[in-house]
């Protein structure tokens, strides 16, 4: 979706201002709030594709802090699928009895769960498309749903760096809102554009832009 969590190449931000020796967290509510994000994605409810969707799809997202999109994301993903009901949302307070659920994290398997990780790899189905060297344009395309391809590069030309495989396709796995979800993978490609590609003359003549795409991101260039 063309959303404002999309910013790359926008104007009229301001300069994006580091902070020094910046903490992991900057209050205790935000390590609650990914404690709860990583508890609840364990379940099996949606996978992080939806969650990023449900996250960009926020009204008021410029508005709001980093773990405020994380906890808000979080809130309609579970009143989504009935696991918990909007007063208990609201209040804190538990007054129906739990939904079952696939899994549950508990507080010692944390560590091997977060070590472990989640591969998005799978076995290719078709030989790959594009090889190192070729030269590809990126979709002009604006979906309804989730999208990993950054609007700033679509319908732009860019160069194939490398191949990484075949992948869990984001777009398809966000399409459906519960499981069994769409885990058909496609190849996924490094692809290199040079800024005057992407924003004329006036940019760095030897600037360029690395974005990761999927296959059906992007066509053959003329």
């Amino acid at each position: 979706m063309n959303g404002m969590h999309d910013m790359g190449g926008l104007q009229c931000f301001g300069p994006v201002l580091p902070e020094t020796d910046e903490p992991v967290f900057h209050a205790q509510w935000e390590k609650r709030a990914l404690a709860l994000t990583l508890a609840m994605g364990a379940t099996g409810q949606w996978n992080i594709d939806l969650s990023r969707s449900a996250r960009e799809s926020l009204p008021g997202y410029l508005g709001s802090s980093y773990y405020e999109i994380w906890l808000r994301a979080l809130e309609v993903l579970v009143l989504e699928r009935a696991l918990a009901l909007a007063d208990e949302v609201q209040t804190g307070i538990m007054t129906s009895p739990p939904k079952p659920v696939a899994r549950v994290l508990r507080p010692q398997d944390v560590a091997a769960s977060l070590a472990k990780g989640s591969a998005t790899a799978r076995p290719a189905l078709t030989p790959a498309r594009f090889g190192p060297g070729d030269r590809v344009r990126a979709n002009n395309m604006h979906p309804a749903g989730h999208t990993r391809l950054p609007r700033y590069v679509r319908g732009h030309v860019g160069t194939i760096v490398l191949v990484h495989g075949a992948h869990i396709f984001a777009d398809a796995h966000a399409s459906r809102p519960t499981a069994p979800f769409d885990d058909n993978a496609h190849w996924l490609y490094t692809v290199v554009f040079d800024a005057r590609e992407l924003w004329g003359p006036q940019a760095e003549a030897t600037a360029q832009v690395s974005v990761d795409a999927w296959e059906p991101y992007l066509q053959a260039a003329a």
